[in-house]
């Protein structure tokens, strides 16, 4: 890139900025966060301290729909904090969010994140009319891992015993839907910790794959693929609609022309169009 280039896209960046800063700002006035409450009584990760989860709200209006987004990065990496654009966002449009954090590998396998999101939903369950959200309208939405997570939690009963508290679940560019398909060819090691993730252990791998847990009692699904993300995702979307299609017909993939983490990125902007899907989903299902 040569110094012209790089010294126009300098000056529109600044040109940008009031209009991003009076973005930030109206959703700011429009809701209101409380940060790190503690969700967990106990846990059997290998830490000191137990992860936290934050809630944004709107300020005014009461008895909203609640999202609960749990976020990705290879089940080992991401914190909560980087997504308060999409609690805000969720605010300014009357929908309640809970952002929690999870314990990561190398401290705690997916059975150990499985449980920490669902004591996360239970809390949520149990406390979220405090904050202007209605417990009987919870809705999971996870992206990559998170939506790996969300998916296990809201179909695998040993997780969540009353998936009735989940009204519908929204799956953006969520991988590892077949883990154990894709550990068979590719077994894990200590890349991203997968040998903790996931275990050497085959039958831990099917345990951890949603799409062995699928059966009518599943919630209702919402799904988001970018069309330019990795093959292993689109490949195991696909795999899992098509299961999925015996008891839920009418759910197809939403193809997006994004690759994996623009797919998490587009959030950002309030005016995102798939916001509106997402809150037209919440109308019909809560």
């Amino acid at each position: 890139m040569n110094k012209k280039v790089k010294l126009t896209l300098r000056k529109n960046t600044f040109r940008m900025l009031p209009f991003l800063i009076s973005i930030f700002l109206l959703a700011s006035c429009a809701s209101k966060k409380i940060s790190d409450i503690s969700y967990l009584k106990s846990s059997e990760a290998l830490v000191s301290s137990f992860p936290e989860l934050n809630v944004f709200h709107p300020r005014k209006s009461k008895n909203n729909p609640v999202v609960i987004f749990i976020h990705g990065g290879y089940w080992a990496e991401g914190n909560k904090d980087i997504y308060g654009f999409l609690g805000r966002n969720f605010a300014k449009k009357e929908v309640v969010t809970v952002i929690p954090n999870y314990t990561l590998s190398p401290n705690g396998s997916y059975d150990t994140m499985a449980k920490e999101v669902a004591a996360a939903i239970k809390w949520t369950h149990d406390n979220i009319k405090k904050y202007n959200g209605n417990p009987d309208q919870i809705f999971l939405m996870g992206h990559s891992a998170g939506g790996h997570l969300i998916a296990l939690v809201g179909t695998n009963s040993k997780y969540l015993e009353n998936v009735d508290l989940i009204k519908g679940i929204i799956l953006n560019d969520a991988a590892a839907l077949d883990m154990y398909s894709y550990l068979k060819k590719y077994p894990p090691t200590k890349r991203y910790h997968y040998d903790v993730t996931w275990t050497d252990n085959p039958e831990n791998w099917k345990d951890a794959s949603p799409i062995y847990s699928l059966t009518e009692k599943a919630p209702p699904f919402l799904m988001f693929v970018g069309a330019k993300t990795y093959p292993s995702i689109i490949s195991q979307n696909k795999d899992f609609v098509k299961k999925l299609n015996a008891y839920q017909p009418n759910v197809k993939i939403n193809f997006l022309a994004k690759k994996h983490i623009p797919m998490m990125s587009q959030f950002f902007w309030p005016w995102n169009k798939n916001y509106k899907e997402i809150i037209e989903f919440i109308d019909t299902n809560k």
